[in-house]
């Protein structure tokens, strides 16, 4: 993955910023909208999500053990 810890970092916090605003998104579709709207967009933000951390997070934390957020597995 990214070998500049600089580089990485931002990359992380970027990252994690996403996470949290689709985070907000699926409470904000759940406030608004029916239950299978909610359902349908849940599931989208969830695969979303799991490749930003299988794809992004997961390698960059391998390399940079140091960026990995306390209680982040």
């Amino acid at each position: 993955m990214i070998s500049d810890a600089t580089i990485a970092k931002s990359i992380s916090d970027l990252m994690l910023e996403i996470g949290g605003r689709l985070n907000d998104s699926v409470a904000e579709i759940r406030a608004k909208c029916s239950y299978e709207e909610f359902a349908i967009y849940r599931k989208a933000v969830g695969v979303i999500m799991a490749e930003i951390l299988l794809q992004i997070l997961n390698p960059l934390y391998s390399r940079h053990p140091s960026l990995r957020p306390p209680g982040f597995e």
